[in-house]
């Protein structure tokens, strides 16, 4: 049953509501980072096992891209902006819980559920970022921001974790979301307009069926790093992640209500994208991860020098999403793929030659270069994920777009710390000590994982290139000017109000 239509009320301004979902993008974002800086005092602290330290990040990230598509869904039912408002929410409570967890298994348990709150507040945010701004010249500026608040952040937050790790503790790299996160609350609740909601039902053996299946599959990778490809725990963790992801699929076939309607899929340019989102994601989480480590375990840099390190990236985002935005009009996505792809590729093959002598101007090349070709890429993968959706499906294709990214970095950062463990134990040096043993393990695991890396966003310049069309144009139809009312508007625009 629809529920009665609220009290008409003033639009708030396009300002206003822009800088409410690119607050709420950042914050989440922000998050997938902030910690990668304190890592190593966070692994000191609480006792987490190198691999098992991967987890800190994919915990969040599982949860966060496993969840997305049901989150996306459970906005078109409910109402957007009340899904966006009880994911802040409980992103926010969690950490709270994750700022004063005691052990590995309460902020493992917080981590992931910051990850539940980020996959009900991100989809509601992008679709509400659609509706507000109609396609065209309007919506690229839009999604300008909109994507260098999501590589930017990420960025970002490798400054904030920095300084507040080695100004404060690395609990503030969770405490630090509480009061964001409260006034965001009041002002989602105050400038943004609340959608209808849809009858219908949920899909929750399509939501079970992809998270734990994708979980298996990440847990498979790291298993392998620890005990080897053929361990019985190995083997059983890639059996149940196919299985349960089958068992998605033909999920999805059958269900009335799917979290995940296949027919998305159906576009080549829009499945490209997606694909290719996902590959460049897990290179980009690898470089934080390994970056991280290098910078304060090899070089000796401090937690806020670290972070300041990463700055070229986010000044390079931001300047070059913003040129990006700009020239798609002109010359479509393909070219901007390419481009930026292939320079993001060159980047990490020159990361992909460090050694414990290496200074910070060979890295900081590879840094502008990696910010360079990521902000000409990610307007134009954004748009090319979104292009052509109905608007039916305009929830559905925003938890994609997350999902790809937050499922891609999990997945990739699994599958890369698996290939630097095996670089590493192949690499110990003989009659060093044991310093110098973990030293030169570490950064021969950390060349692999970014060779790796380069491989995997060079796939994607192939991919995109080769799917990668320009939209064709809707035919204009010219007719006397008059003021449209609420139901002769497109549904993108009636929901702005």
């Amino acid at each position: 049953m629809i529920a009665p239509a609220s009290p008409r009320r003033r639009p708030a301004s396009s300002v206003l509501v822009l800088a409410a979902i690119l607050t709420t993008q950042l914050m989440l974002v922000l998050d997938m980072t902030i910690v990668n800086v304190a890592l190593p005092d966070l692994q000191s602290s609480l006792g987490f096992t190198p691999t098992g330290l991967s987890w800190v990040l994919n915990a969040y990230t599982l949860a966060f891209g496993g969840l997305l598509l049901l989150g996306a869904r459970t906005g078109d039912l409910l109402g957007r902006r009340r899904v966006l408002v009880a994911g802040i929410a409980l992103f926010t409570a969690a950490s709270l819980v994750g700022g004063i967890a005691a052990g590995p298994g309460v902020l493992l348990a917080a981590r992931a559920a910051q990850g539940v709150g980020a996959a009900f507040a991100a989809p509601s945010a992008l679709a509400l970022l659609m509706a507000r701004f109609p396609e065209g010249a309007e919506r690229a500026r839009a999604l300008g921001y909109f994507s260098a608040v999501s590589i930017g952040g990420s960025a970002l937050g490798l400054i904030a974790g920095g300084m507040l790790t080695q100004w404060a503790s690395w609990r503030w790299v969770m405490f630090v979301n509480v009061p964001i996160g409260l006034a965001l609350v009041a002002l989602v609740r105050a400038v943004l307009p609340e959608t209808p909601r849809h009858p219908g039902r949920f899909d929750l053996v399509g939501a079970a069926t992809s998270t734990i299946g994708m979980t298996a599959l990440v847990y498979g990778f790291v298993e392998a790093a620890e005990d080897g490809w053929g361990a019985p725990t190995t083997l059983a963790s890639f059996t149940v992640g196919a299985l349960l992801l089958a068992a998605f699929v033909l999920t999805e076939l059958r269900a009335p209500a799917p979290i995940t309607p296949l027919r998305l899929f159906a576009d080549r340019t829009r499945s490209a994208a997606l694909g290719g989102r996902l590959l460049l994601m897990a290179a980009m989480t690898g470089l934080f991860f390994f970056l991280t480590q290098f910078l304060q375990d090899v070089l000796g840099y401090s937690p806020l020098a670290t972070g300041v390190a990463f700055l070229p990236i986010t000044v390079m985002l931001l300047v070059f999403s913003q040129v990006s935005a700009r020239l798609m009009q002109r010359v479509g996505n393909r070219p901007l793929l390419v481009v930026g792809l292939a320079t993001t590729t060159v980047a990490l093959l020159l990361l992909s030659r460090i050694d414990a002598g290496t200074g910070y101007p060979q890295i900081l090349v590879a840094l502008v270069l990696f910010g360079i070709g990521n902000g000409l890429a990610f307007v134009p993968l954004t748009a090319a994920g979104l292009q052509g959706v109905d608007p039916r499906d305009a929830g559905a294709a925003s938890g994609l777009v997350n999902a790809s990214q937050q499922i891609g970095g999990a997945l990739g950062l699994a599958v890369l710390v698996t290939v630097a463990e095996s670089a590493a134990r192949a690499a110990a040096p003989v009659g060093a000590t044991a310093l110098e043993v973990a030293r030169h393990a570490f950064v021969a695991g950390a060349q692999q994982a970014f060779l790796v890396g380069a491989g995997l966003t060079a796939a994607t310049v192939v991919l995109l290139a080769a799917l990668v069309r320009r939209p064709t144009p809707a035919p204009t139809v010219v007719t006397p000017h008059r003021e449209a009312t609420t139901d002769e508007r497109t549904p993108e625009l009636a929901l702005a109000d």
